[in-house]
Order: structure tokens, then C-alpha cells, then sequence
């Protein structure tokens, strides 16, 4: 199960109530971390705290945490934790799809009940289909961005109809998880998705005309024929899900077929301050792949890290992160660390740092996270001190 909890004494408490009764358990201190675990595990219970910032006592934290929860997996078990005064904020959150709630403080017996109770499974929403007791993984989009706030929604209303979707956007910007999100809506969720590259004639074999869907890579890059083949292979039945880079080259009868609805995948570029928490994201689980402690990331790395560009996107930042996690000898991870991956060349030929578009905030966050140490902040951001000096006169600094 998943404990969301910001106070440490009453995780440790039910964490220590938990594994005595002979279950597992992961932590998770806000939010962020919390849809970081659920995006790489499933879990059979989520143990959900309401409130998380000093001072707040109203719940609303827990209460966006909760339809977030729910809105990517209708049939999650949410027990929600509320002190004896939060009656209000446990009954509007069994309103809002919570399996149950349990008041602080609590009885072990009480509490391991509770947590039994909510584990037994369920009927789930009629957007979903039983067909298979096995769970697929999660397929969770992370950020907190309006892009993919607004990429999110699409998903939630087209995900449960039958209608064909084309999936387009930058390679490596996560069309594929998208993909997967809309599957986890629809009304065949319980079942896997099979995947079929057109770009090898031999995938094609796999294309079953009783399959109840099918995700189909790459059809804008099939030739007209080639398309014309497709579309008699699909059976009626079928929901297409397709991902492509443009969904103009896909020809109109095969797009009536399986490109309905377009949903473009922003770019990183697009998603405002979501490099971050993705970069904290895939620091955590590169740190519980290598068995290494979770890094944090100094003040230099964070403006690297949002100052971008990354070459293949999402998924080339999530590379540069597992390196640094790697590579790291301590807690941290300064932006020398992360290795250039800017599709731009540097001009300094010693530069192993990226500057490009966002060079004079940079180097601000270099001095500031080094005292103003220039030879320090030239060492973190892989520039020799001379350039460096350089650098800043030209920006005044």
C-alpha cells in the first residue's frame, strides 16, 4: 500500500502497524512524490493525509490529490485520514469516490479493518471492463502544467468512447504513455494493448480484426497502398489508437477509420515548470533502480534542468537524469552533471553546459548556489573561469 503523509511520527506509526500485520508499505511526504510512486507501481491500498502545507486545515490539498488519483484509475482504493474535527472533509471525500476514511487518532485494529475492507474488490465504473483480474500498469501523465492539464482532460472525455485516435506530437515527448492513458480509459482497460509497428512488415501479423483495440505506431509513414491494406486488415469492431508525426500524411479514408480525434502531446518547452518535477520523477527512480540514495538537485541544476533544451524530450531528460544519478558520488547533483544533451552545439569547445536562450539566469543560479564563487560556479557549469568572466560581462553580472 501507499501512505501520503507529510508527518513523519504518524507515518512511522502506521507504517510500523502495517509491517507488523504482514503487509508492504511505501511513503510518500506530499503530492508530488505521491504521483511519482503511483506513476511506477499499482498499488492495492493509498492511504491519502488531507492536508500538507503548514497551517492548512481544510482538506483541499487531499481533496485534488484524491479526483487526481481517481481520474487516472477509477477502480484505485483510497482510504482518507482526517482528524475527528474533518467529519465535512471525510464525507466530501467519500462523495468524491474515497473506498472509506479513519480519525485521528486511531486503534491499530480499527485502522488494519479499514485497510482489509478497502483491499476487496469492487465493481468497477461502467467505463471499464472486468475482462481481466490481472492489472496492467499505471499509465499516469505527470505535471502540473496548463498543456497538460488540458492534455489530461482530453483523455478523460475521449478515452471511454470508441472513436479512433491519432496521437502526434515531438518524438520522445510521451505519445506512447498517452496512448496508454487513453487505453486505461476506455471500456477494454483490463485488457492489453497490443502494439503494432506498420513499419515492419512482419508486425503486421499481428493485426487481429476480432481484437477489441489496437495501438497501430507509425501509420502516416505507410505509402498509399500500404494505408489502403490497412484499413481492410482492421475489423469493425476495433478501436484504433495510432501515434504518428503528423496526422495530415494519414490518408482520409484511413483517417475516418482511426484518426477521429487528433490529441497533440505538448513539448517540454510547452509545460511550463514540469521539467523539474519530472527530473525529480525520474531521479527517484533511477535511485530505486541502482539502489542509490534519492539525490537532490542544487539551485544550478534546477535552472539547467528548466532552461532546456532537451534533445528527445521527456525521454532524453529522464536519460540525463539516470546518468547523473550514476555518476553522482553524494546527495546532490550539480549541472555538471548533467551532460549536454541541448540539440544546439556549445561554443566553448571545453563547455559541457548548455547556456543557450537562458544563459544570464543560469549563471546567476551557478553564483548564487556557489557564494559567488566564480571558479566553483565555472567548474558547475563546465566552463573554463576565463570564459565564465567572459560570459557575465557580456550580461553584466
Amino acid at each position: 500500500m501507499l501512505l501520503i503523509d507529510d508527518n513523519a511520527s504518524i507515518a512511522e506509526s502506521i507504517a510500523l502497524a502495517v509491517r507488523l500485520a504482514g503487509h508492504r508499505i511505501d511513503a510518500a511526504t506530499g503530492p508530488e512524490e505521491a504521483l511519482s510512486r503511483l506513476a511506477g507501481a499499482r498499488y492495492d491500498v493509498i492511504l491519502l493525509d488531507m492536508n500538507y502545507a503548514p497551517g492548512r486545515t481544510d482538506g483541499a490539498e487531499g481533496l485534488a490529490l484524491l479526483t487526481r488519483i481517481l481520474s487516472d484509475d477509477p477502480a484505485a482504493a483510497v482510504v482518507v485520514i482526517t482528524a475527528h474535527s474533518g467529519v465535512r472533509i471525510a464525507v466530501a471525500a467519500m462523495r468524491a469516490g474515497a473506498r472509506d476514511f479513519i480519525m485521528k487518532p486511531w486503534r491499530n485494529a480499527d485502522l488494519l479493518a479499514r485497510i482489509a475492507s478497502a483491499a476487496t474488490p469492487r465493481a468497477l465504473p461502467a467505463t471499464v471492463s472486468a475482462a481481466s483480474s490481472a492489472p496492467l500498469e499505471p499509465a499516469r501523465l505527470l505535471g502540473d502544467s496548463a498543456a497538460i492539464g488540458r492534455l489530461r482532460a482530453l483523455i478523460r472525455r475521449i478515452g471511454p468512447t470508441g472513436a479512433g485516435v491519432v496521437v502526434t506530437g515531438p518524438g520522445g515527448s510521451g505519445r506512447g504513455l498517452t496512448a496508454a492513458a487513453l487505453h486505461a480509459a476506455s471500456p477494454h482497460a483490463a485488457l492489453a494493448l497490443p502494439a503494432i509497428d506498420l513499419r515492419d512488415d512482419m508486425a503486421w501479423d499481428g493485426i487481429d480484426a476480432h481484437a477489441p483495440a489496437l495501438l497501430l505506431r507509425h501509420p502516416d509513414r505507410l505509402g498509399e497502398v500500404a494505408q489502403g491494406r490497412l484499413l481492410a486488415r482492421i475489423g469493425p469492431g476495433t478501436r484504433c489508437i495510432a501515434i504518428a508525426d503528423s496526422a495530415g500524411a494519414i490518408a482520409p479514408a484511413l483517417a475516418r477509420r482511426i484518426a477521429t480525434v487528433e490529441i497533440a502531446v505538448p513539448p517540454l518547452a510547452a509545460r511550463d515548470g514540469d521539467a523539474l518535477l519530472l527530473a525529480r520523477h525520474f531521479a527517484r527512480q533511477a535511485a530505486a533502480r541502482h539502489a542509490r540514495p534519492v539525490p537532490a538537485f542544487t539551485m544550478a541544476a534546477e535552472a539547467r534542468i528548466l532552461s532546456g533544451p532537451w534533445a528527445d524530450e521527456v525521454r532524453g531528460l529522464a536519460v540525463a537524469v539516470e546518468r547523473a544519478v550514476l555518476l553522482g558520488d553524494g546527495d546532490t547533483i550539480d549541472a555538471a552533471l548533467l551532460a549536454p544533451v541541448s540539440v544546439a552545439p556549445v561554443a566553448e569547445p571545453a563547455a559541457r553546459f548548455d547556456l543557450d536562450g537562458n544563459e544570464r539566469a543560469v549563471i546567476e543560479a551557478a553564483l548564487r548556489e556557489h557564494h559567488h564563487n566564480v571558479s566553483h560556479a565555472a567548474t558547475a557549469l563546465g566552463l573554463s573561469r576565463g570564459a565564465l568572466y567572459r560570459r557575465m560581462a557580456r550580461h553584466g553580472l
